[in-house]
């Protein structure tokens, strides 16, 4: 499966869609990027006149790229006849720097564990030049629905 075909199954629409692009996927992890444009719906009522991006926004970011697109790449056999949920199930997550808007940032996971459709991941979040925004472990279940 390429990267472009694990965007495409992305269950998100545009306005909460949080990757630009896929950088890498294997068995192992993900690697993606996503830019927070500056008229993105939250930024106009979270701190007037100082927006920043929301810690629900930046685990979400996380939780698309490292898990998400992670766990459509694992689950690749079952796309053909089946549609993929993912429901995040838990997330400890720790946020050192603000993200603002415009700003660029690069999601970077790797499994800790996938049986039983839950898959845990361990991420991090960097900016641009490469500091540490966000870290932690999210879990989701993967859950395949037949067509029709």
């Amino acid at each position: 499966m390429t990267k472009h075909e694990i965007l495409a199954k992305l269950p998100y629409g545009k306005s909460f869609l949080f990757v630009d692009e896929l950088l890498h996927v294997d068995e192992n992890g993900a690697k993606g990027a996503f830019t927070y444009a500056e008229n993105l719906f939250f930024y106009e009522g979270h701190f007037k006149n100082h927006p920043v991006t929301p810690a629900v926004i930046l685990t979400e970011t996380m939780a698309q790229i490292g898990l998400v697109c992670l766990g459509i790449y694992l689950l690749k056999d079952n796309h053909t006849e089946h549609q993929l949920s993912i429901a995040m199930t838990s997330n400890a997550i720790d946020f050192l720097k603000p993200v603002y808007p415009g700003e660029k940032v690069v999601v970077t996971s790797e499994k800790v564990y996938f049986r039983f459709n839950k898959l845990n991941c361990k991420v991090k979040m960097e900016n641009e030049g490469g500091e540490l925004v966000c870290k932690g472990n999210i879990s989701g279940m993967l859950i395949t629905k037949s067509n029709g």
